[in-house]
């Protein structure tokens, strides 16, 4: 059942759901959160339909919020907002309203979506595009409980990552981190089966793909080893080759479906590793409302502390000498990166005093200065 609302209020949004409640014979409220939906016109189709299926794990009522721009100054200064509310089949398992802000109600979003929410209910607010640079003091963000943004979606998804390292706050999360849950599972209990210390690792993936760094970043960080991020031509994740004083364990995924599992003394496996829809990543977030600290640590480790990838130091440094002395990612073919090469690819580098402190381009000690970690935690 739809109602459609021109030039409407707050008041008369809950007025239409409770009438539409009561039209299909379900006067209850049975949803269990607030799923607040930030996007545009361009996206709020496939945003509203992954929050329909996910609503079916997590009956919730959905509030998505369209800004619309107007075209001329003497229509920016009028406000109105149009809604469209959505009971019963047409929107999943709960309730939807679609809120389009006209002129100067636009700028106080926040007004408009504090009376829509249910009481007593945990609120989660998802930007699909476009996400604030600090989600936790954004108006709309300071309401939710959990923030979920999506760096994929960015322009620059590595600069994305820097600015939710600068700015993040409890609760805050990303959709490239849910991406990237199969993968640390797979690769925790790969660790567990053997008995071994882990030396080095290489993430590769397509270039400028923010789950890839946010799974280098999170090895790094669990297992103190240098992490070289390589590129390949995808799709997204390709490889994950851990060294290891018991030999290479290799996760390579060529097709974006399957995967093969190599570990020492073993033979290779077949196990699945599918890329995920929208609407699954947004089901596995909605699972959780206390803050991700795993996620947390990962992020704040920092892209610029991967080996591939330069950091602050060495780009001031190439505005002096040179975009020549930055280090440049590997290109990591297809065909090699499925091949097991008979030893651990190296990759050269000019020799360096020795520090007490570590590795100057990363700022982590070195794997002779420190003894490696035997496994990774579990994700």
């Amino acid at each position: 059942m739809k109602i459609d609302l021109t030039d409407t209020t707050a008041s008369k949004i809950n007025k239409a759901l409770v009438k539409g409640r009561r039209a299909i014979g379900t006067p209850a409220v049975g949803m269990v959160l607030t799923l607040v939906i930030v996007t545009d016109e361009e996206n709020a189709y496939d945003a509203l339909r992954a929050a329909n299926d996910a609503s079916r794990e997590h009956p919730s009522r959905t509030l998505v919020v369209i800004k619309r721009v107007s075209r001329s100054p003497r229509d920016r200064t009028k406000s109105r907002l149009d809604a469209e509310v959505r009971v019963g089949a047409d929107a999943g398992t709960g309730e939807t309203v679609v809120l389009r802000l006209y002129g100067e109600v636009s700028d106080h979003a926040q007004s408009v979506v504090l009376p829509l929410l249910l009481p007593d209910a945990p609120v989660v607010v998802w930007w699909s595009v476009d996400a604030p640079r600090d989600p936790a003091n954004d108006p709309l963000g300071a309401l939710g409980q959990r923030r979920v943004t999506d760096s994929y979606a960015a322009e620059k998804p590595v600069e994305e990552l820097r600015s939710r390292a600068e700015s993040y706050e409890p609760g805050d999360t990303d959709l490239a981190w849910a991406r990237i849950t199969p993968w640390r599972s797979m690769l925790a209990a790969a660790l567990d089966q053997i008995d071994c210390e882990v030396v080095s690792v290489e993430v590769a993936g397509e270039e400028s793909n923010p789950s890839v760094e946010l799974l280098a970043m999170w090895l790094a960080d669990r297992l103190h080893v240098h992490v070289r991020r390589a590129v390949s031509a995808g799709p997204g994740l390709t490889q994950v080759r851990l060294e290891t004083t018991g030999g290479p364990i290799t996760l390579h995924r060529s097709d974006g479906a399957m995967a093969t599992l190599a570990l020492p003394g073993q033979p290779d496996r077949a196990v699945a590793l599918k890329r995920r829809e929208t609407s699954e990543l947004l089901a596995e977030e909605l699972r959780r409302l206390d803050p991700d600290d795993t996620y947390a640590s990962a992020l704040r480790f920092g892209v610029d502390r991967l080996g591939g990838i330069p950091s602050a130091t060495q780009r001031a440094e190439a505005s002096v000498r040179g975009p020549e002395s930055l280090p440049v990612r590997q290109k990591v073919p297809d065909s090699e990166a499925a091949a097991e090469p008979a030893a651990p690819a190296r990759t050269s580098a000019p020799a360096l005093p020795a520090s007490p402190v570590g590795d100057s381009d990363t700022g982590r000690p070195t794997p002779a200065q420190m003894p490696p970690v035997k496994k990774a935690d579990s994700p």
